[in-house]
C-alpha cells in the first residue's frame, strides 16, 4: 500500500529510483522508497550534480556542523581531498527548493548518509533547506 494518494508530487534523490547520480557514480535504489512512491509522481533530484558537482566526483563531509550551520555559514563542506565545495552545496539546496516551489509538493524523499540529503544523524544542507521552508521529509 501507498502512502500517498494519486496526485501526490514528491522530491527524491535520483540515487534512491535508480539513477547513476552518487559520488561514485552508482545508484541506490531503494525498495522501500519505491513502495512508498507507488502511485504517486515522483521528480528525481540530485542536488550534487544541481549545484555544478561532476559525477563520479570526491566523497564530501559536513566540517564543523551539519547542514543548518552550513546554510548559516558556520560549517563548510570539503572533498575528503581537502577541496571546499561548500557554495556548490549551496547552489544544490537552492535548486532542489526551487523545484519544490514549481510543483505542488507532498513531500521530499531522500537519501540517508548524505551529506545533501541526510534527514536524521547530521543533517545534510539540502534536508536542512528544505525542512527549514517546511516541507515534508522521508529517508531511506
Amino acid at each position: 500500500m501507498s502512502n500517498s494518494t494519486p496526485q501526490s508530487i514528491f522530491l527524491v534523490s535520483a540515487c534512491l529510483v535508480g539513477l547513476c547520480t552518487r559520488y561514485d557514480g552508482k545508484a541506490k535504489p531503494n525498495a522501500e522508497c519505491k513502495k512508498f512512491l507507488k502511485g504517486s509522481i515522483w521528480i528525481p533530484v540530485c542536488p550534487e550534480q544541481l549545484g555544478g558537482l561532476p559525477t563520479p566526483r570526491p566523497a564530501s563531509d559536513i566540517i564543523g556542523g551539519d547542514g543548518r550551520d552550513v546554510l548559516q555559514g558556520k560549517a563548510r563542506v570539503c572533498t575528503r581531498t581537502g577541496e571546499d565545495v561548500t557554495a556548490l552545496f549551496l547552489t544544490g539546496a537552492r535548486q532542489a527548493l526551487e523545484l519544490a516551489r514549481l510543483q505542488d509538493i507532498s513531500g521530499v524523499c531522500l537519501k540517508a548518509r548524505s551529506p545533501s540529503c541526510s534527514v536524521s544523524g547530521t543533517i545534510g544542507v539540502t534536508a536542512a533547506l528544505l525542512a527549514e521552508q517546511g516541507y515534508r521529509l522521508y529517508e531511506f
